[in-house]
């Protein structure tokens, strides 16, 4: 790694603070920590770290509450955040997703290393922004099952809808993909 990236850890527990600390400090990071959702919110505001790592339940402010403070905020609101649950509900990977949380961790099921590749990993993705084909393929298929409009125009704006794709294996060819409106910035799935 060649850059010192700049981390905050949100997490109330001090243990998993300090172990996803001390990995990430290894591996060339600055940290920052902090307590809860509403100290993780103070925290990104004064140090504007360059990627967050949270938990989800905490007290004062749960990690899905911090995440929308900092989407709202102009300084903060492009700071990609990553989540990892003790519990590993499927409607707090639904939630996640939903929110624009970068990468969703089961604690348990993937080692503190793997974390900070995948971690890592995000300031290495490509990304590419692509205008859709209206005429061809399965676009009527794609529509139809998406709930888009035909003229795969913003059900919001009106604005044409683009396929933003970011690279997430370059030797497999794979990618993660979302529909979504340049001018309105919203999803549309």
């Amino acid at each position: 790694m060649e850059k010192k990236y700049k981390i905050l850890i949100v997490d109330d527990d001090a243990a998993t603070r300090s172990l996803y600390s001390d990995v990430f400090r290894a591996e060339g990071f600055k940290v920052i920590e902090a307590e809860d959702g509403l100290d993780g919110i103070n925290k990104a505001i004064a140090n504007i770290p360059d990627v967050i790592f949270s938990g989800i339940i905490m007290p004062k402010m749960d990690g899905f509450g911090m995440k929308e403070a900092l989407s709202k905020n102009v300084a903060t609101s492009n700071i990609p955040v990553v989540m990892s649950s003790h519990i590993g509900r499927e409607e707090d990977r639904k939630k996640a997703d939903e929110a624009g949380v970068k990468e969703f961790f089961v604690a348990g099921m993937i080692t503190p290393k793997e974390v900070v590749a995948r971690v890592v990993g995000l300031f290495s993705r490509v990304r590419y922004k692509l205008k859709l084909n209206i005429k061809g393929g399965d676009i009527s298929k794609l529509t139809n099952d998406l709930g888009l409009k035909e003229d795969f125009s913003c059900t919001n704006c009106g604005e044409d809808l683009v396929l933003n794709m970011e690279m997430t294996n370059v030797e497999r060819r794979e990618f993660t993909g979302k529909i979504i409106c340049l001018r309105c910035d919203s999803s549309q799935a």
